[in-house]
């Protein structure tokens, strides 16, 4: 299969600079896009205790990789491909 996307960063001209993130796809319904969701934890001096945190990122998703819902992914920060997309799949782990 050829990639003839323009913001691959693999086969295209995006270039990828930033931060670099993993985290699991919870939606791929959107054409060329998911969603990923990274769980953190934040910890809280005066309980001395941590909470859970959770962020949801939109990423390009190239066609060449093809992220799937609940698949493993790492992601880049690149340059804003629209007014959500800043970030780019670069590896289904």
């Amino acid at each position: 299969m050829e990639c003839k996307d323009k913001n691959c960063p693999i086969h295209g001209n995006l270039k990828i600079r930033g931060r670099i993130l993993e985290g699991v796809v919870i939606s791929d319904k959107m054409r060329n896009s998911v969603v990923v969701k990274r769980e953190l934890l934040e910890y809280i001096p005066k309980y001395e205790r941590y909470a859970k945190k959770s962020s949801k990122i939109t990423a390009h998703n190239p066609p060449c990789l093809n992220a799937k819902l609940g698949d493993n992914v790492k992601i880049a920060e690149c340059r804003p491909i629209s007014k959500t997309k800043s970030f780019v799949v670069i590896e289904v782990i």
